[in-house]
């Protein structure tokens, strides 16, 4: 959410924000319902200031005359009140929604386009294998090897099921293992578990909402289960103020994530490429109201990500998100892609994001600085690792002429061999 008093002082700025992330929000809609909040908000407070003054005239009428005048005028002024604040409140109604849409305002770099079709690559790496056989993709790998079971997961949850079984298990908990050791123990990150049923209003606060409604799964008393630990740890310091000293905060949260993919009906509905239910760990950054810092944090946790893939010797390629693919409140977007041997393409894996204050606004977070002044925070989030969605890439990748899967030595440590047969 940006403030109100910047969107009427940079209007031209909200509209282009808005052409370049192909937003239909217009900014003049606003500054006409705000004119109109102010009227009444001026109105009402007139109403109320009047009403009081005619309060204590009462109280303190000489005669009887006088203090019947004066209830009879105070009747007038209380219908004026009540008809200020009627209207008010629904004016405020309608503006709390507009102000719900306002995009942010994207970073200079953001190249244009409309979908993630245009996106700019902007780093590529590692070796593509050169198979001297004909490779399997990872559904007949896994089948083969009992890694997982799309028949019967498909007849427990329907479309989009599976189990993982025996060394598919092992491997999740394998990566998990090596994905603390990495983030929490040489990053520094903290590890938190955080609840993954959370309020509505969260999913507001993480500007998931108002736009991907139909993508989450809700309860019947109208809570959502989350479908990234981005939701749970953002809201974690709602209404909180730290001191400057107290920040960064870093934390690797670690959940199961629900999504409905209600948009991706027919799109990579072929093995655990798109699942509705899975792990991930997630980078979270609360820092100072600095957008240098922010870049500098955004810099630094797309590239942990980079180098775990690395570590694992998967290729992959980085590119910089259009402003189409750009979400409402995101200010600059980095996605990670692995390459997909049987498909020839590369699918996404991480997306490392920044925010300015957009987020921190909506969960009142704020810090005081070195002068002891109130500002609200910035966050930032970058997905560490998705489980089972890097099995996909990882297994055909490493696969072998007789079917088996060679694990890298990362892994293979805390598998317990080198190798899945």
């Amino acid at each position: 959410m940006l403030d109100i008093k910047f969107i009427r002082e940079n209007k031209e700025l909200i509209a282009l924000a808005a052409a370049k992330k192909h937003v239909a929000f217009n900014v003049e809609d606003l500054i006409t319902l705000d004119d109109r909040r102010r009227t009444l908000m001026a109105a009402a407070e007139k109403a109320r200031s009047e009403q009081n003054a005619a309060s204590a005239g009462i109280a303190s009428a000489s005669t009887p005359e006088a203090r019947t005048a004066l209830i009879a005028s105070m009747k007038t002024v209380k219908e004026e009140f009540e008809k200020a604040e009627t209207e008010l409140k629904e004016v405020m109604k309608t503006w709390q929604d507009l102000m719900l849409h306002v995009p942010n305002i994207p970073d200079m770099s953001v190249p244009e386009g409309d979908t993630d079709k245009d996106n700019k690559e902007i780093k590529v790496w590692g070796d593509k294998p050169a198979f001297s056989f004909e490779p399997k993709d990872h559904v007949d790998l896994m089948t083969s090897l009992k890694m997982v079971d799309f028949e019967r997961g498909s007849k427990v949850h329907g479309f989009r099921g599976y189990y993982l079984t025996g060394d598919g298990a092992r491997l999740c908990f394998a990566i998990w293992n090596y994905a603390m050791e990495f983030f929490a123990d040489k990053k520094g990150f903290i590890p938190v578990i955080p609840p993954t049923i959370v309020r509505k209003l969260n999913l507001y606060g993480t500007a998931h909402l108002p736009g991907d409604v139909e993508d989450f799964y809700m309860t019947q008393d109208g809570d959502a289960l989350a479908g990234t630990a981005e939701v749970p740890l953002m809201a974690m310091h709602s209404e909180e103020t730290f001191d400057a000293a107290a920040l960064p905060k870093q934390y690797l949260g670690f959940s199961p994530c629900y999504r409905r993919e209600a948009g991706a009906h027919g799109k990579d509905v072929r093995g655990l490429i798109r699942v509705h239910e899975f792990y991930k760990f997630e980078q979270i950054v609360i820092c100072e109201a600095s957008h240098e810092t922010s870049v500098k944090y955004h810099e630094e946790i797309n590239r942990n990500t980079e180098e775990f893939i690395e570590s694992l010797g998967i290729p992959y390629h980085t590119v910089l998100n259009c402003g189409g693919d750009l979400g409402l409140g995101q200010v600059k977007k980095y996605d990670i892609e692995l390459w997909v041997p049987k498909e020839g393409t590369y699918r996404e894996i991480s997306s490392a994001s920044y925010f300015h204050d957009f987020q921190c606004r909506r969960f009142n977070i704020r810090y005081k600085d070195a002068e002891g002044k109130l500002k609200y925070c910035h966050s930032l989030n970058c997905t560490a690792i998705p489980t089972p969605r890097i099995l996909v890439s990882l297994v055909e990748n490493f696969q072998q002429a007789d079917g088996t899967i060679r694990l890298p030595a990362p892994l293979a440590k805390y598998f317990g061999k080198d190798t899945i047969a």
